[in-house]
């Protein structure tokens, strides 16, 4: 800090020396232009007393990565503003002492599209309020969240699900996890490679008082022998979806002829499939005219490797998702039954 505050010092004495003395155009041009880097000299070191500052914190377990990612791309805009705002005050004198016209004899020429000035046989490269454009990132993050109905299709025949022994209403699935959303091409938005991991928990709720019965390798549904007032059957996964993503938001020119690519801003539409793991399977049941419920976490046969197709189509960061699993949901049962579940998702940058 303290050599910041004797660099800023230094040039703030340089500066009103110079400027009060008999100069011509080129040494007052020159004088701007050296006030311009002192600047970026000085905002430059205060952003990597930050950055080390909040490394500090991370490697003392103080803050999370992430936290670590957000306080230091905060630092790194603010410092940027701070040169922006600077950098306009010397742009205005700049501006009003070419319009006074000092030594035009000198002056050449002013290209303000390339922030040089030519003197002579030299040039002043400086730069105005235009902020260099970072590269811009190829791979973006999201926070995935879907929810909606849960339903089983017997012997992959569609038309079960009508006339199937579970409640459309009752079943309902619930996903969370986290992605990365690469662009694949380096100067084109459209194909993205969607990737990273989800815990999905699929319920089923069997009507006519039905619930799951283990019977050696099958696993089937029968009718309970005491009362039923509830019976849900879950399963807990762990998966890692990859999908194909077509994003269609536009991108932006921006004033320097380069394009920013922009994300989860217009219609997007996304199709692939995921694999995992089955971490745990539970039936719950409530009994009528008994209070409290009884939980089963017995293995139920069920597939201990998951995997399905899956696909969505939205806007923004909404869209409608349907997914179905192509493994049967028990192992050994000699009638198949696939999951298969249609909701809403969000995509939260």
């Amino acid at each position: 800090m303290l050599k910041i505050i004797l660099y800023t010092v230094l040039s703030f004495l340089l500066f009103i020396t110079t400027a009060f003395g008999q100069q011509t155009f080129s040494e007052r041009a020159k004088t701007i232009a050296e006030e311009i880097k002192s600047i970026t000299a000085q905002e430059k070191i205060a952003l990597k007393l930050e950055l080390d500052k909040i490394n500090e914190q991370l490697d003392n377990n103080i803050i999370s990565q992430d936290q670590a990612d957000q306080a230091k791309l905060k630092a790194a805009n603010e410092r940027a503003e701070n040169i922006e705002k600077r950098v306009a005050i010397q742009q205005e004198l700049l501006s009003k002492l070419v319009n006074e016209s000092i030594d035009e004899a000198v002056v050449e020429q002013v290209d303000t599209t390339k922030n040089r000035i030519i003197i002579g046989d030299n040039h002043l490269d400086i730069y105005f309020k235009n902020k260099k454009i970072r590269p811009q990132k190829r791979t973006t993050s999201q926070f995935v969240l879907a929810f909606g109905l849960n339903h089983v299709v017997t012997e992959s025949d569609l038309s079960s699900v009508e006339k199937s022994d579970f409640e459309v209403a009752g079943s309902r699935f619930f996903e969370w996890g986290f992605s990365w959303n690469t662009r694949i091409a380096k100067d084109h938005n459209l194909v993205h490679a969607k990737y990273g991991f989800s815990l999905m928990y699929n319920n089923l709720r069997p009507t006519q008082g039905k619930i799951y019965q283990v019977d050696g390798a099958q696993t089937s549904l029968v009718f309970s022998d005491r009362p039923l007032r509830d019976n849900r059957f879950k399963n807990v996964q762990l998966v890692f979806p990859l999908h194909l993503e077509f994003d269609f938001s536009p991108n932006k020119s921006n004033a320097d002829g380069s394009t920013s690519f922009k994300t989860h801003k217009s219609f997007r539409f996304g199709i692939g499939g995921y694999g995992g793991f089955n971490l745990k399977t539970k039936q719950i049941t409530k009994f009528s005219n008994e209070s409290g419920r009884v939980v089963d976490n017995a293995d139920f046969n069920t597939a201990d490797i998951i995997y399905g197709v899956s696909t969505y189509f939205g806007y923004r960061s909404s869209s409608l998702y349907l997914k179905y699993d192509m493994n049967s949901m028990f192992k050994n049962n000699i009638v198949d039954q696939n999951n298969i579940s249609l909701g809403v998702r969000f995509d939260f940058n």
